[in-house]
């Protein structure tokens, strides 16, 4: 006899979201410390004493109701060098890839070592060639997460898949900051699936309906059915205005300009696309239309680009619906195309240029020349500016030249990054006053014979490292590991997997800065003087006299283990966007979810 909690398994789930009760408040920055970067670095020191003299728990961050966070955690990561990094600079390579580290931590990085190449120490200068497998290890600070859970929706154990509602703010797979908050390591850590296949992808903020095969076999069937086309998709969005009411057909080629922010643009060189959109109603209350989208190709942020290009781009879109990024017009009918070479360097925001004038911008790694020819000669020869310096990385990934407009619109949105990430860049010095890094109990395995290599596997030398397991914390409460079983919904049980798996490098990457036990790198080490352990530090510090309050009594501005400063938590409600993945059609058969609450007939939200 099967109980109704058996079938409630396999019935469509039901969206979690009910009309919340947004507010708006003033952008809070977090206070800036007004110390010197060395006696930055020595209060932090001493809080780092008093926790370890003292029984107090690990650090692990507030998660306020509505958010998922995990702590971070260390993760060693590896790859393959790509096309793009050939013959180029390590230190031009990392700094134009990632961007949440300051230019200075990442050749302060890189000089004490803790990157290696084929399994020797990488230096800054060390240029990347075809084949060379490049190693370091992570601290990685994921951002949080909505804990909106992942839903079941089907599981078909005779045919090989599972059909899953994915909810908005988590990406399906490992990429950039994300690992343990993505849909597949959920599946496998929480849900208990041995291997999950991922045929085609959500963006991270979008919701809905997903097919994933359980084996190989199915993986490859379904994948040359959305190859081929034949897989019938249906989306619902929310957007801004009256969209028409006769059916609107969207034929615009996309290309993708700029690879760090995801941005795409309607460009006579990208890719072949079209979406058919119909009005389904029109909330004259909120100016918002919810509108039907099929997509009969598959483009990065196809329907949101389409929408945006017809004059009606989601409403809450923090990248195509930004009147901050694209002016009034909001991007309708395209931005112009005319190529241009103007670039400027980047600039710190009003509230730090005080502090950068004073001492020196953690974003320029070279002195600009005086104006005084005499001298600047005499200064020496001018160290070559590096592509983020000058701005001129700005476009180095678009396979087209960038128009004056396309180069604001990226500066733009870079700058919100920034802001909503309370400047950290700039605040990133506390690094200054600390010794080489020097990691030691943190040693990746060495490579494993040419022909058994894997883009994205590593593993530490010390196993307990490689089985760690990190709790989730859930709407400010860390939940608890209830055991695995395929199948079963062990939502946020805590339970994470310690293996690697194949993920583009975190922008925080070469954060392995913190001594964590007494064993060494047996990768030659670097000549700067080594870090202090605990052990030192005590004896050092134990006769100098505390001049000042500590800096950090309870609200934490850097992290205590790799020195990345910290920013406040999002709203949960800015982590997704009203766009929702509602039907598939496969020769599987036909799958759908509930429609999402926002769709719903008469649905507020705060707009401001």
């Amino acid at each position: 006899m099967f109980t109704s909690r058996f079938w409630r398994r396999f019935e469509p789930a039901r969206s979690t979201i009910r009309r919340p009760n947004l507010s708006s408040s003033s952008r809070i920055h977090i206070p800036l410390i007004s110390l010197s970067a060395k006696e930055q670095f020595r209060q932090n020191i001493f809080s780092l004493i008093r926790t370890t003299m003292t029984d107090s728990d690990k650090f692990s961050p507030e998660t306020p109701p509505g958010l998922k966070k995990i702590p971070p955690y260390w993760y060693p990561y590896t790859t393959m060098a790509k096309e793009r990094w050939l013959g180029r600079e390590l230190l031009e390579v990392v700094s134009t890839e990632f961007r949440d580290r300051s230019m200075e931590y990442y050749r302060y990085a890189l000089e004490s070592g803790v990157t290696t190449i084929n399994g020797k120490v990488a230096k800054p200068d060390t240029i990347i060639l075809n084949g060379d497998r490049i190693e370091n290890v992570v601290h990685r600070h994921e951002p949080p997460v909505t804990s909106t859970p992942v839903k079941v929706l089907l599981h078909d154990t005779e045919r090989g898949f599972i059909v899953v509602d994915k909810p908005g703010s988590i990406p399906v797979h490992a990429s950039g900051r994300y690992y343990r908050n993505t849909l597949v390591e959920i599946l496998v850590s929480d849900f208990g699936y041995e291997k999950v296949y991922t045929v085609n992808r959500l963006d991270r903020l979008t919701s809905g309906l997903m097919i994933l095969p359980l084996n190989a076999d199915r993986a490859r069937e379904l994948t040359s059915e959305f190859m081929a086309g034949t897989v019938r998709k249906e989306y619902v969005a929310r957007c801004k205005g009256r969209f028409p009411s006769e059916e609107v057909v969207c034929e615009e080629p996309l290309l993708t300009v700029d690879r760090q922010m995801g941005l795409n643009v309607v460009h006579p060189e990208g890719k072949p696309a079209k979406t058919i959109f119909n009005l389904i109603r029109y909330d004259e209350n909120t100016d918002n239309s919810i509108v039907r989208c099929r997509p009969l190709t598959g483009r990065s942020h196809q329907i949101r680009v389409h929408l945006q290009y017809l004059g009606h781009p989601i409403a809450n879109d923090p990248v195509y619906s930004e009147k901050k990024i694209w002016g009034e017009n909001l991007g309708k009918g395209g931005i112009d195309l005319t190529p241009t070479d103007e670039r400027s360097a980047p600039a710190p925001p009003p509230h730090l240029i005080s502090q950068t004038e004073a001492s020196g911008s953690p974003e320029s790694l070279s002195s600009p020349p005086t104006g005084n020819a005499e001298q600047d000669l005499s200064s020496g020869p001018q160290k070559r500016l590096l592509p983020r310096e000058t701005g001129q990385d700005i476009g180095m990934g678009s396979p087209v030249p960038l128009s004056s407009e396309a180069v604001g619109i990226i500066t733009r949105l870079r700058n919100m990054k920034d802001e909503d990430e309370d400047w950290s860049r700039w605040r990133d010095v506390v690094f200054r006053a600390k010794g080489a890094l020097t990691p030691r109990g943190l040693v990746i395995k060495p490579p494993p014979g040419q022909n058994q290599r894997k883009r994205g596997k590593a593993e530490f030398v010390n196993e307990e490292w490689n089985l760690r397991k990190a709790p989730v914390w859930l709407d400010g409460q860390p939940t608890k590991s209830k055991g695995k079983g395929k199948g079963k919904a062990q939502i946020n049980d805590g339970e994470e997997r310690g293996e690697a798996v194949s993920a583009e490098p975190s922008s925080s990457s070469l954060a392995a800065e913190f001594d964590k036990s007494s064993e060494t790198s047996p990768a030659t080490p670097p000549s700067e003087p080594p870090q202090l352990s605990t052990d030192e530090v005590l004896e050092k510090v134990s006769t100098v006299e505390l001049s000042v309050a500590p800096v950090v009594e309870t609200d934490r501005v850097y992290c205590p283990e790799c020195y990345l400063p910290l920013h406040p938590d999002p709203k949960p409600e800015k982590l997704f966007i009203f766009l929702h993945a509602l039907k598939y059609t496969t020769s599987l058969g036909t799958f759908q979810t509930d429609m999402p609450a926002w769709s719903e007939e008469g649905w507020t939200w705060d707009q401001s």
